[in-house]
């Protein structure tokens, strides 16, 4: 499985958005600063992810969704995202930091 993710910023609320077919080591690199760009802003939350079965998929709407760059596009995405507990990560059994199972928005 691949997934596309959006993660926000705790620091200055801004959004970063990837792909990974491993989401849960994807987010545990994030969180330890790993990353060039998202070491600068830490601490990120999980707001919403997108599961699909070839990685082609995953990178075209990755592709898309950073190609909108608008605030409003992105919370009204998540607002609406049937994955429920959006923003509530430990409600939805993943975090920017530990995960313990997933279940993904189709």
């Amino acid at each position: 499985m691949f997934y596309v993710y959006i993660l926000s910023s705790k620091k200055d609320e801004s959004f970063y958005i990837g792909q990974t077919n491993d989401l849960q080591r994807r987010l545990a690199f994030h969180d330890e600063g790993l990353s060039k760009y998202t070491s600068k802003k830490l601490p990120w939350v999980l707001v919403y992810y997108e599961e699909y079965k070839s990685r082609t998929e995953a990178l075209k709407r990755e592709r898309f969704l950073k190609q909108q760059r608008n605030r409003n596009f992105y919370k009204s995405l998540i607002q609406n995202w049937p994955g429920g507990s959006v923003g509530y990560p430990e409600n939805s059994g993943l975090s920017a930091s530990k995960q313990s199972k997933s279940k993904g928005a189709n």
